[in-house]
């Protein structure tokens, strides 16, 4: 097992069409997990939700997350990340964002599509900024 280096886990999160699961806490203290669609912007990453969904709900109440992706297969890798989100309702922000969402996981030709239908009223992007990262890779080597 080895820890990544920074070039290494954020390689290792943009990579491919790798989901998240992202982690928030119901006001009872349980835990509520969804796999999400994400990008890095710098110290951050990126996804939206609509608002009325649970993480919607609970983000709003509570911006600390969890985010864990993972390599499901030999040599077993993941990256846990936690940070605080930041949510936005910008027409603009939501479009530029679900668009590029869009491309990374539906492809260049249907990301303009999922942009509009995920940055209407109703949506919000949320941006978390990163202040933990766990990240190992080869773990069964």
């Amino acid at each position: 097992m080895r820890e990544m280096t920074e070039d290494q886990w954020r390689a290792f999160l943009s990579e491919g069409t790798r989901t998240g699961k992202l982690a928030v806490t119901r006001k009872d203290g349980s835990p509520h997990v969804t796999p999400i669609w994400f990008l890095l912007d710098g110290p951050d990453f990126v996804f939206n939700t609509g608002e009325t969904s649970m993480k919607g709900r609970i983000l709003r109440r509570d911006p600390r997350v969890c985010l864990c992706v993972d390599l499901m297969e030999p040599p077993y890798s993941f990256v846990m990340v936690e940070g605080e989100a930041e949510i936005s309702t910008d027409p603009e922000e939501m479009l530029t964002w679900a668009t590029k969402l869009g491309v990374r996981y539906m492809g260049p030709e249907r990301g303009a599509e999922f942009g509009r239908r995920n940055a209407e009223a109703g949506e919000l992007l949320v941006r978390v900024r990163m202040t933990k990262v766990v990240a190992f890779d080869d773990i069964s080597g």
